[in-house]
């Protein structure tokens, strides 16, 4: 055994024992700063007013009750800060946090800067206070969070935007998402797969990203007004036009041109793409409705896009394996069956003061031959007048006048009443219109029962649907091919034939046919979406509700109740 001199074992002791602290002080260090973080945590979260959110770092939090939930889960152990430093998964976040910018969001609603500055911060070596890791910790699980229930339901409630707007709003626990996601690194991953999963969604995030980079690019000359350019012209405005539809790829790059300034078989072809694609009559000739969609700038277009991607987001994610779809803004209906189209049509659907409601149900019956109840509205409103004007107008298009319902039903001979007496005020009668050629349901009916009193229907005014806009009903929709939509739902499991559909309807029997399956219907109002050829569609919009979106979208959320539970986040 070899003996130290006396004088040397207090300072061998001394060293020993901080070495042993040195060794021994980081996981200490660790476990006191971990603790102090959690009782921050629980001290601000406790603290907070839930409806008018704590400030952190000057940055509103908006999903506090959810962040209550999950700290409280985790018994508000920190999920972003690893002994004073971040975790891995907080760059993931603030990676998919800019990349909100790819969805038609803002990612400063998600506090993308204040966390790039805090992991700015972190990476040029300045340690955190357990007081500013509490700041970060918040403000990571609100980005987190908040996009995630935009990503999920959409940034807006259409249902504050418009009361003729009921949206599918799914519920999740947000809170144990981001738990999951945390467990397994997986934060970018699970914020993703909350996006729909559809390919019209994802061709619209690509055709957003292309029309940003032709917005930053200065976007493309507008098309002067002037004479009409079609076949034949040469015009200075023809090699304007020429470089528009270009940069729309509308017109193939890298075709010959012999003389750019004249209007030619291949500028008239790529110009008809275009007027197809923006619901025009494919003349090939630049009228004035053309020219104005032409002139439509890529900053607008851009704009235009990013409302239809989060119109999408307030979708269902699943639209049924068999359904029926109506744009409203694009003026049709199609049948849809496992993701290919069978059918398609023109519809007319609600003016600009009767709009046609957005909304999904599910067709359960038609009717053939149905009589029309006219609604009270429609009654005081568009008939009075009429019948003021003509009191044979209701005989001659097969009006009864009646009182009362069900027993109590009678009815009134119109030529016994003093209409110029009868007021919208007091409209004492019910207007019943007998089925036959004149009835304003046409042949057959589609029903959905909603709260809106809104169905499909034939129509007798089949020269409406030469027009290219179809705005004439009073909210319900008229198709143009009622039969065929009538056989195919009823379907080649049925004995409901075209041919014995059409022989009840020459009967003029009204009759109530139930369908073997109740098929989903969807009514939209899109006025960008991918045709099934993968084109891009734009339409004009008829009811003015793109720019209240566009305005939200690019404002910051409220200062409270921003996800205030409606995706139970």
């Amino acid at each position: 055994m070899t003996y130290l001199p006396d004088r040397l074992a207090p300072r061998l002791f001394a060293i020993a024992l901080t070495i042993g602290t040195l060794c021994a002080g980081p996981s200490r260090a660790a476990e006191e700063f971990d603790d102090a973080v959690r009782e921050h945590l629980r001290n601000r979260i406790e603290a907070a007013d839930i409806e008018t959110a704590a400030g952190v770092a000057t940055e509103p939090i908006l999903t506090l009750p959810a962040i209550r939930r999950f700290y409280q889960v985790r018994s508000f152990a920190p999920a972003w800060v690893e002994e004073t430093a971040f975790s891995s998964d907080a760059p993931e976040l603030l990676a998919a946090l800019q990349d909100a910018a790819h969805e038609g969001l803002r990612p400063a609603d998600y506090h993308a800067r204040a966390i790039d500055k805090l992991l700015a911060d972190a990476r040029a070596g300045h340690l955190m206070a357990p007081a500013a890791a509490t700041d970060a910790e918040l403000l990571l699980t609100d980005a987190f969070l908040l996009l995630a229930s935009h990503y999920l339901t959409g940034k807006l409630d259409p249902r504050t935007i418009n009361a003729d707007w009921d949206a599918h709003r799914p519920e999740i626990d947000l809170a144990a998402l981001l738990e999951s996601a945390l467990s397994r690194h997986r934060v970018a991953q699970a914020l993703h797969d909350l996006l729909p999963a559809s390919t019209e969604y994802s061709v619209l995030r690509d055709a957003l990203r292309s029309y940003r980079q032709q917005a930053a690019q200065g976007g493309w000359e507008a098309v002067s007004t002037g004479p009409k350019l079609e076949l034949g012209a040469i015009d200075a405005r023809v090699a304007v036009l020429r470089r528009r539809l270009l940069a729309s790829g509308d017109l193939p790059a890298g075709g010959s041109i012999a003389q750019a300034q004249y209007f030619d078989e291949a500028l008239r072809d790529a110009l008809a793409r275009f007027q197809r694609r923006h619901g025009l009559d494919a003349d090939g000739v630049v009228g004035a409705r053309t020219l104005a969609e032409l002139d439509v700038t890529a900053a607008e277009r851009v704009r235009q896009i990013a409302v239809n991607m989060e119109r999408l987001r307030w979708l269902p994610s699943d639209l049924g394996r068999r359904h029926v779809r109506v744009n409203i803004a694009a003026f049709d209906v199609v049948v849809v069956e496992d993701s290919h189209e069978v059918l398609a049509m023109d519809v007319i659907v609600g003016r600009s003061y009767r709009r046609t409601p957005v909304f999904s149900e599910q067709i359960t019956y038609l009717v053939l031959n149905p009589s029309w109840e006219v609604p009270p509205s429609i009654a005081v409103r568009d008939k009075l007048p009429l019948i003021r004007k003509d009191p044979g107008y209701l005989a001659a298009h097969g009006f009864r006048v009646l009182r009362g319902w069900g027993a109590d039903e009678t009815e009134v001979d119109p030529a016994s009443v003093d209409w110029s007496a009868v007021s919208r005020n007091s409209f004492p009668f019910r207007l019943r219109q007998r089925p036959g050629p004149q009835n304003a349901l046409g042949r057959v009916k589609f029903m959905f029962p909603n709260s809106f009193n809104v169905y499909m229907h034939d129509t007798p005014d089949q020269q409406l649907f030469l027009r290219t806009e179809r705005t004439f009903s009073s909210g319900c929709i008229r198709l143009s091919r009622p039969r065929e939509l009538a056989a195919l739902l009823l379907g080649p499991d049925s004995d409901w034939t075209r041919q014995r559909i059409d022989a009840v309807i020459a009967s003029g029997r009204e009759t109530t046919v139930r369908l073997p399956q109740p098929v989903p219907v969807h009514i939209l109002y899109a006025t960008a979406w991918v045709a099934a050829d993968g084109s891009l569609q734009l339409r004009r919009d008829v009811y003015d509700r793109d720019v209240v979106v566009s305005t939200g979208l690019e404002t910051p959320p409220p200062a409270h109740g921003a996800a205030k539970q409606r995706a139970a986040p």
